[in-house]
């Protein structure tokens, strides 16, 4: 005895990917370069040094020390008199006194700027996609 049997086949479907490389366009970068006048401000610092002299002509046993008064640098000027005897006598002293100023300047000066510019070569991309 034969049976005939219905059979039921399974089949399943893959697929393959493959890949390939197409130029579908082109650029061309470049820079361009520009100039322009500008405007610099800054700010500049100047010292200047006032000098004046005090008379003070009083003895005293030793040359003073060089010292500082706030913003003023004293100097001792000191001479020697001949007399019976010798005797140190301060004939001067020497005031400098610092000051500072600040100007505001403007100078022109030039600046660059580069750009990118980037072409598109169109007819590359066109003859590309007329091969596929």
């Amino acid at each position: 005895m034969q049976q005939d049997d219905d059979v039921l086949q399974i089949v399943t479907e893959t697929a393959t990917l493959q890949k390939r490389d197409v130029v579908t366009g082109r650029v061309r970068v470049h820079t361009q370069t520009q100039l322009s006048e500008e405007l610099v401000s800054a700010a500049l610092e100047r010292h200047d040094v006032e000098i004046s002299r005090v008379a003070i002509d009083r003895e005293v046993d030793a040359a003073p020390p060089v010292r500082t008064e706030g913003n003023t640098t004293i100097i001792p000027v000191v001479e020697e008199i001949l007399v019976v005897e010798t005797r140190l006598v301060l004939r001067e002293e020497i005031h400098i006194r610092q000051t500072t100023t600040t100007q505001a300047v403007e100078v022109p000066v030039t600046l660059r700027k580069q750009q990118a510019v980037i072409e598109t070569d169109n007819a590359i991309a066109n003859a590309n996609e007329e091969d596929t």
